[in-house]
C-alpha cells in the first residue's frame, strides 16, 4: 500500500482524479457525499447542469456517426452459417442497426423517468434527425442492407417517446420534425 501511495504522490492531485474510470469516480462521489451530506445540493445542481446540457444536433450527429460506422464486414461475420444454424444477413443487419440505436433510446427513456420531459424531447428529436440524416446521406455498404430501417425506427422512437406522456405542444413539435 505504501508503494502505491508513493507512486500516487508523483502524480498531481488533478491528474490522479482525472485518471479515475467512471466506476471509481462514482465511488469517490458517493464517499464524498457520505462524508459531507451538505454537498448534496451542490452535487444535485451540477448534475442538473450536466444532464440538461443536451442538444438535438449533437445527438443527431452521434446517432448518424454511430450508424454510419457499422461495418459491413461485421455483418458478414455475424451472418451466414454458424454452429447454431443459419443467420440471415438481412436479419443480422437489422439487429446490428437496432443495437447501435438502443443506447440513445435508453437515454431518452432515462430522461423521461427523471422527470425531464424537455430534455427527453431533445433526445427524441436528435435521434429522429440522426436517422433521417443516415437515411439521406449514408453511403456506407452497410446502409444497403437496411434501407427501410431508418423510417421504421423513426416511428418506433416516436412511439417510445410518447409513452412518457409528453405535452400536446411537444407532440406537435416532434411530429413536424418526424414528418419532414
Amino acid at each position: 500500500m505504501k508503494e502505491v501511495i508513493l507512486m500516487a504522490k508523483r502524480m498531481t492531485k488533478e491528474a490522479l482524479i482525472k485518471s479515475l474510470d467512471t466506476d471509481k469516480a462514482s465511488n469517490v462521489l458517493w464517499a464524498l457525499l457520505n462524508e459531507n451530506p451538505a454537498l448534496e445540493d451542490t452535487v444535485y445542481k451540477i448534475a442538473m447542469q450536466v444532464l440538461c446540457d443536451v442538444n438535438s444536433d449533437g445527438i443527431m450527429n452521434d446517432v448518424y456517426y454511430g450508424l454510419n460506422s457499422i461495418d459491413v464486414d461485421a455483418l458478414s461475420a455475424r451472418s451466414g452459417r454458424t454452429r447454431y444454424g443459419y443467420t440471415d444477413p438481412a436479419d443480422a443487419s437489422w439487429e446490428m442497426f437496432e443495437e447501435e440505436l438502443e443506447p440513445f433510446i435508453d437515454e431518452m427513456i432515462k430522461y423521461q423517468k427523471r422527470g425531464m420531459p424537455s430534455v427527453a424531447k431533445e433526445y427524441c428529436i436528435g435521434i429522429i434527425k440522426g436517422l433521417r440524416k443516415y437515411e439521406k446521406e449514408s453511403t456506407s455498404d452497410f446502409s444497403d442492407w437496411v434501407p427501410d430501417a431508418p423510417g421504421e425506427f423513426i416511428e418506433s422512437v416516436y412511439e417510445e417517446w410518447k409513452k412518457g406522456q409528453p405535452s400536446e405542444d411537444d407532440i406537435v413539435e416532434v411530429i413536424e420534425i418526424k414528418d419532414e
